[in-house]
């Protein structure tokens, strides 16, 4: 299953990415992938976002992967150390191989 946010994920826009993820976890995919491509900045509040999504996957063993991250999402997640806990892949070809 493939997700595609497109604007920034800040305080305003958050509720909307985690109603959307909560309803294709729940639908029971296998692997879940965020493409980042179209998403330049995420603050706390979608971090937060993707750390709840992940939890969730990892409870009904599906795998979530984060793919194509633009430079200032990645050191979000790279000061954070959230790059040790979430997969991410450079491209959405690589996302999808794995």
């Amino acid at each position: 299953m493939l997700v595609r946010p497109e604007g920034e994920v800040d305080l305003a826009r958050s509720p909307s990415l985690r109603h959307r993820l909560m309803e294709v976890i729940g639908a029971g995919p296998t692997k879940l992938i965020l493409n980042l491509t179209d998403v330049p900045y995420m603050d706390s509040s979608g971090v937060a976002t993707l750390v709840e999504a992940l939890q969730q996957c990892r409870g009904r063993n599906a795998e979530l992967i984060l793919a194509a991250m633009q430079p200032r999402v990645r050191s979000v997640f790279e000061i954070a150390r959230l790059d040790t806990v979430f997969t991410i892949c450079d491209d959405l070809q690589t996302a999808q191989d794995s």
